[in-house]
């Protein structure tokens, strides 16, 4: 008999399930499921990844949540104590209308009713109940917790209610025997209250985790949730080690005396199909004065501000500016143009510092001429298709800094102008990575701190670390876990909740603007500040079409900002930031003596030490610098001083290399250097050329090789064809120059 799970906890029921979901689905797959669903508490975090994930595996994802509901208003704010200010209710989406309709019933549970949990009510479910399928939940949903005290009137009742609002068809009975007396003791009420109302019953179990083997993680992992530890007598815990991912065969064994109870799970999992269309973009329009089209607007602005940047406008900069307009118009951002012009120029009229502009927007022209950007692309041999590339259609990403003194002045500004239902933060997820893992554990183990320490300290510090790495690294490490059976089993249990998210904040810069209210698009939720911000991430609300802007924080525009009226005030000289000298001659020996304490990028104790040893002394060694200084380029550093201080001993492998690498003294130092040896070498397009930048520094091995393997053809014969036979005289010096 054919069975679906409908109550999963995942990863994203933060600190209560370590049920990870690229394994869950896995788990799913193998014991020969063919759908199953995501039931988080309160909270949507995971649907997307969800959804992706099963997809890949073709399994068939059912969407859902299970919420808290609240005993009377969802605004009330009793003073009832502990699980009575709430009960638990499935909802699954049946439907698109339904995911919609599900979105905003969990985000009312956060904006409106958020006390303890965030709750709904009959109102919000009777206003949004078309294509939702609701399951009454564990013994924490409103029936069950009625027969739990002997009232099977009051219970009936309430199931009558639910099937009212909801619709018959879309409410169940849900039954659950996880080896606890409280549940076998309710089932045969709801086997009766099933026959005398005429509603369905479906069995689940109620899943936290991967394998029954694995509750002992999830046992270390509530205490990490409630900052106990595991010998903690009066801890809350699971009573037995039932709450995994159960075959079809153990279901339909557990409930063989009810079996229209697995059958309707086939029932509801066939009843659901929610599809998403990732290809789509929702942009908000831009609200263009007096009538105008928004295209020719945006051109008159660019020409303005291009005669305003160049005197005179050669052809070659026209030129440059009408590609890149038509590339812009073409993909179909240009209210997206529009929208960062405003409020930028709304900061820079407002008192608000403006960073002069970071990453690939930098080398566009548009950018340039519409005061986004004040970094000079074409000084810069800066390339408009590292930005938006017309060959490979993908969102804009243009990161603004601002003074934080101001940025909350232009998140008003935005929200102000679009609308307050509008614009949302975005959320992001802490985890629990290798250190923070072990030192979690160490507490919920009661391990002495002295030793969990000296575990966390022997894993090396690097961004992408993990146990499993450390091990493979740290002889000492592999030590104390192959002949210290406590220190096995800390290590044993941190990796078996390393990564999981650990808590919800938002995200330092990230913010969401929509043409129609974001709730259509994606679940919200209130921060501890009382700012809305989505349930997904930045990367997740990207691939929902939606428009994501960086608003950050740079606390050295403050000190520059400062820097700037103390002069005026003390030296009456009046500075502007875009029109200052470069070529100051005592800024580079500033810089060379490493005396860089709080400027921005070259502060750190090793850029201190590399600026004393590279002796900059112009404002392209300063850049080169903070590219080569970061894991991977770093390794270039001695060959660049080297060359930096002795030119003759610079060598180019062949003399097309010489125009593209000349300013960085022959070192590869910069993505934009790549693109220019591909489109010289081989011939490719700039946006061709750029899609095989984003392979390479994506690392997609398989992808990668296939790129390799095209590039080296193209290259190899693009060399044999511009050098003379006389200058290859052997096969030695070819495999050379093409290495």
């Amino acid at each position: 008999m054919s069975f679906t799970h409908l109550h999963v906890h995942t990863e994203y029921s933060l600190l209560d399930g370590s049920n990870k979901i690229k394994e869950y689905v896995a788990r799913v797959k193998e014991l020969g499921m063919n759908s199953a669903a995501i039931t988080d508490h309160g909270v949507m975090f995971g649907c997307i990844d969800f959804y992706k994930e099963a997809r890949a595996q073709g399994v068939k994802p059912i969407l859902g949540c299970e919420v808290y509901v609240a005993p009377g208003s969802r605004f009330d704010r009793e003073t009832s104590r502990g699980e009575d200010r709430y009960y638990h209710l499935v909802l699954l989406a049946e439907n698109n209308t339904g995911y919609s309709n599900l979105m905003k019933i969990v985000s009312a549970g956060f904006i409106d009713g958020f006390y303890y949990k965030p709750r709904v009510d009959m109102e919000i479910l009777e206003k949004y109940h078309e294509g939702i399928i609701a399951l009454s939940a564990c013994l924490a949903g409103e029936i069950p917790r009625a027969l739990s005290v002997g009232d099977y009137d009051e219970a009936k009742k309430i199931a009558l209610k639910y099937a009212e609002v909801l619709g018959k068809d879309n409410y169940f009975l849900e039954i659950q025997d996880h080896g606890l007396s409280e549940q076998k003791r309710i089932i045969p009420d709801m086997l009766r209250l099933s026959e005398e109302t005429g509603i369905g019953l479906v069995a689940t179990n109620d899943i936290h985790y991967l394998k029954k083997e694995d509750a002992k993680y999830q046992d270390v992992l509530m205490c990490i949730q409630m900052e106990k530890k595991v010998d903690d007598p009066d801890r809350m815990k699971f009573e037995t080690e039932e709450f995994y991912i159960k075959s079809p065969e153990e279901m339909t064994s557990l409930f063989e005396y009810v079996p229209q109870a697995i059958e309707n799970t086939e029932k509801i999992a066939k009843r659901c199909n929610v599809d998403f269309d990732f290809g789509t973009r929702h942009l908000p329009a831009y609200a263009v004065p007096d009538g105008k089209d928004a295209f020719e607007y945006l051109r008159e602005l660019c020409q303005s501000g291009l005669e305003k940047r160049y005197s005179p406008v050669s052809d070659e900069l026209q030129k440059r500016l009408d590609y890149e307009l038509g590339v812009i118009k073409s993909m179909g951002f240009v209210d997206y143009f529009l929208i960062v012009w405003d409020f930028i120029h709304f900061a820079k009229n407002n008192g608000v510092m403006v960073g002069p502009g970071r990453g690939s927007a930098a080398g566009s022209i548009v950018a340039y001429s519409l005061g986004i950007t004040t970094v000079d692309p074409i000084k810069y041999g800066l390339i408009f298709e590292r930005f938006l590339n017309p060959e490979r259609v993908s969102m804009p990403d243009i990161d603004i800094d601002f003074a934080p003194n101001g940025r909350q002045k232009i998140i008003d500004y935005v929200v102000e102008k679009y609308g307050e239902g509008q614009v949302a933060q975005i959320i992001t997820f802490g985890t629990m990575k290798a250190k923070l893992a072990i030192r979690d554990v160490g507490r919920a183990l009661d391990i002495p701190y002295a030793e969990v320490d000296k575990v966390a300290k022997l894993v090396p510090f690097d961004l992408k670390m993990t146990i499993s790495k450390a091990l493979d690294i740290s002889t000492e490490l592999h030590a104390l876990y192959e002949n210290d059976p406590q220190i096995k089993e800390l290590l044993d249990t941190s990796m078996a909740l390393e990564g999981l998210p650990r808590h919800a904040s938002t995200h330092a810069a990230g913010v969401v603007i929509t043409s129609e209210p974001i709730v259509n698009y994606v679940p919200l939720q209130l921060n501890s500040e009382n700012f809305i911000t989505t349930q997904f991430t930045k990367d997740t609300v990207e691939n929902l079409g939606l428009l994501k802007m960086d608003f950050l924080g740079l606390r050295n525009l403050t000190v520059i900002e400062n820097a700037v009226k103390i002069i005026k005030r003390t030296r009456g000289i009046d500075l502007n930031m875009d029109e200052i000298d470069y070529d100051c001659k005592e800024v580079y020996e500033l810089i060379s003596s490493g005396n860089t304490d709080g400027v921005f990028q070259l502060e750190s104790a090793g850029m201190q030490s590399f600026m004393q040893e590279l002796k900059p002394d112009t404002l392209e060694d300063v850049i080169a610098g903070i590219a080569l200084y970061r894991p991977g380029p770093m390794e270039q550093i001695p060959r660049y001083i080297k060359s930096k201080k002795n030119p003759k001993t610079i060598k180019y492998k062949h003399p097309l290399l010489k125009n593209i690498l000349d300013v960085t003294y022959g070192c590869m130092v910069y993505q934009e250097q790549v693109l220019e040896i591909v489109r010289t070498l081989a011939g490719y397009s700039l946006g061709k050329a750029d899609s095989m930048r984003r392979v390479i520094s994506k690392k997609k091995p398989t992808k990668w090789l296939l790129n390799v393997k095209t590039l080296f053809t193209a290259v190899t014969t693009e060399i044999y064809r511009v050098v003379s036979k006389t200058e290859l005289t052997n096969r030695r010096q070819f495999r050379y120059l093409t290495k």
